[in-house]
């Protein structure tokens, strides 16, 4: 509790200047650095001649000369920016631990300054370091732009399907999570001291020795404690919002003015307590740095503040400013909060189209994928749709399969294209699930295709060719027709290719593209009627795109309820999942129940 104390005590001693910081970093990033950053990619991909990226051609984009030198400066130009707040913040606690104060201007100015340092040879390591192992362990050390990176959910679900990457996967983060607590007090060493990275990896490494580890879970205590109050802060505004809204419930102007106000000042105090965040993750590494140092006998060097001339302009002008800003939000406030407690604006979540649920392979979180027990499944937990892979036997028969070799499903080790359905048929595609499923067997897309009917089920039909086929396409296409199914499915792939063999032997099918990585104007994919992308490509500007295009966007495969609230928020059409209950019950949820709803019963 002492040690949490004392670096609360750092962080608030310049908590005005650094509060501003954060703010002002925050609006730079999403104003001005993320999009130059997207500018730069924009135009590599127009000097290269790539209108849209996916993954059949990401890889010769991003070996072309120009791409790899505009790659290299946007991963320099981003680890800088890091560093500055890394550099900012670690600069005020030093100022704070000397009791002095420090202004905005002075903080900016410093850790400017020192960020340009990454560039000199020496400190070229800094932006692997930054860029890669601060988001690995993030405690709240990490700056708030390195935050936002995350791994696709598709490649983490690949990894925890195959037990040697999940293993190679869990090594990795041991082993970055050990380096990164041996170089804690790197970036002080690096900023209060001046010295190179290599030598303040050096002196990090030689300050922990011997409580390495007994400093690290310190530390992590400290951060949860940290998490525990903003929470603990959050409820509390909340019940106070609801007190007020009660208390002046039958007199609206009262009711309007107070709860806007309230409203207004939890999200300032959540605002400050947000922008403290990272400054007291390094407050509290700062705790061990000091005392650390204090204790081996090593010398604290501190670190003296860039000299600034007063201006009395403008610190007059810095004031109109803030008042004019104030201004402002008290309007806005004021007028929103009166829309919303006259009903003038609905806070629900509106939805223009109607968003279905696809189970993936059939409800196979619950049953064996791609069998007919796994579409009985979907349907009975309310899916919309079925998503299917099929492929074709050795004697041209369509049948219901992912993996191009059987071992998986089966414990058969052969290709699907080296045995006839007559042997695939008799083999167990159920066993290697549960043994409540031994002999279920492979089914024929015909066989799918008549489920469907009988039940009122739409399909999604993905074409996965080996090179092995003949008239692939066209086989499942004469399959489709010949059941009369043609507006109960779509036909998918992962190759463009494929659906333009489909459209040019039946345009009237409709055709949807299924991309890993999808980036830039994918409406030029004529062959496309709608798009399919992994869920963490799916942004609100993409959905725009396709939508004004008058198609449609299927995001896969999302499991958790976080990636699907936040696929809901973006109103995409279809949720391809696993977890079929779950996507039907947030999508529920999402339509009767909100916050700000909730709140207006509230106090009404």
């Amino acid at each position: 509790m002492k040690k949490i104390k004392k670096a609360a005590r750092l962080v608030l001693f310049n908590c005005k200047s650094l509060v501003g910081f954060e703010i002002l970093y925050k609006l730079i990033s999403v104003s001005l650095f993320v999009p130059l950053l997207l500018g730069m990619f924009n135009l590599t991909m127009r000097l290269t001649g790539y209108s849209y990226l996916t993954l059949e051609n990401i890889i010769s984009f991003a070996l072309k000369p120009v791409t790899l030198l505009a790659l290299a400066i946007i991963v320099i130009l981003a680890a800088i920016y890091a560093m500055i707040d890394i550099s900012a913040v670690v600069f005020a606690l030093d100022q704070s631990m000397q009791k002095k104060r420090v202004t905005l201007g002075q903080i900016v100015q410093f850790s400017v300054k020192n960020s340009v340092r990454i560039l000199q040879p020496k400190n070229v390591l800094l932006v692997p370091v930054v860029l890669l192992l601060l988001p690995f362990v993030n405690i709240g050390l990490a700056s708030g732009f390195l935050t936002t990176v995350s791994i696709p959910e598709f490649i983490l679900d690949y990894i925890k399907a195959n037990n040697v990457l999940s293993m190679l996967f869990a090594v990795a983060v041991i082993i970055l999570t050990l380096i990164s607590v041996r170089w804690i007090y790197a970036f002080f060493y690096f900023t209060l001291e001046g010295c190179n990275f290599g030598d303040a990896r050096k002196k990090s490494v030689a300050l922990g020795k011997g409580r390495r580890f007994r400093d690290f879970s310190q530390l992590v205590v400290m951060q949860l404690a940290f998490a525990l109050i903003y929470i603990v802060l959050l409820l509390a505004a909340i019940t106070l919002a609801g007190l007020v809204g009660k208390l002046f419930s039958n007199i609206f102007l009262l009711k309007w003015i107070g709860s806007t106000a309230v409203w207004l000042t939890i999200v300032l105090v959540l605002a400050v307590i947000a922008a403290l965040s990272v400054p007291f993750g390094y407050g509290c590494v700062g705790i061990f740095y000091y005392r650390r140092k204090a204790e081996v006998g090593e010398e604290i060097i501190h670190t003296e503040a860039p000299k600034t001339e007063k201006n009395p302009r403008l610190k007059a002008l810095s004031k109109g400013i803030s008042i004019v800003a104030a201004c402002a939000v008290a309007a806005v406030s004021l007028t929103l909060g009166f829309l919303l407690s006259t009903g003038r604006i609905n806070p629900e979540i509106e939805f223009l189209r109607t968003m279905e649920v696809t189970a993936h392979r059939g409800a196979s979180a619950f049953y064996p994928e791609n069998t007919m027990a796994a579409f009985a499944g979907a349907k009975n937990m309310g899916a919309d749709w079925i998503e299917l892979d099929v492929q074709q036997s050795k004697d041209n028969r369509i049948f219901v399969i992912h993996d191009t070799n059987l071992k998986r499903t089966t414990g058969v080790d052969a290709n699907t294209w080296e045995m006839t359905y007559a042997e695939i048929a008799r083999l167990d595609a159920g066993s290697f699930f549960s043994d409540d499923f031994a002999g279920e067997k492979i089914p024929l897309l015909s066989d799918v295709i008549d489920f469907a009917k009988s039940n009122g089920m739409k399909l999604n039909i993905e074409l996965k060719p080996t090179g092995h086929e003949t008239d692939f396409e066209k086989c499942v296409v004469d399959e489709i027709r010949n059941a009369n199914f043609e507006d109960s499915c779509v036909i998918t792939s992962q190759i463009y290719e494929v659906l333009k063999n489909v459209k040019a032997y039946d345009d009237s099918i409709t055709t949807v593209y299924v991309m890993s990585v999808a980036y830039g104007d994918i409406n030029q994919l004529t062959a496309a009627d709608h798009f399919s992308v992994e869920a963490t490509n799916a942004t609100r500007s993409m959905v725009s795109q396709v939508h004004n295009e008058g198609k449609q966007l299927y995001v896969w495969t999302v499991n958790t309820k976080d990636s699907i609230t936040r696929m809901i928020e973006l109103n995409v059409d279809n949720i391809i999942t696993d977890n079929i209950e779950l996507a039907k019950q947030c999508i529920y949820e999402s339509r009767y129940s909100n916050l700000l709803a909730e709140y207006m019963k509230l106090i009404q």
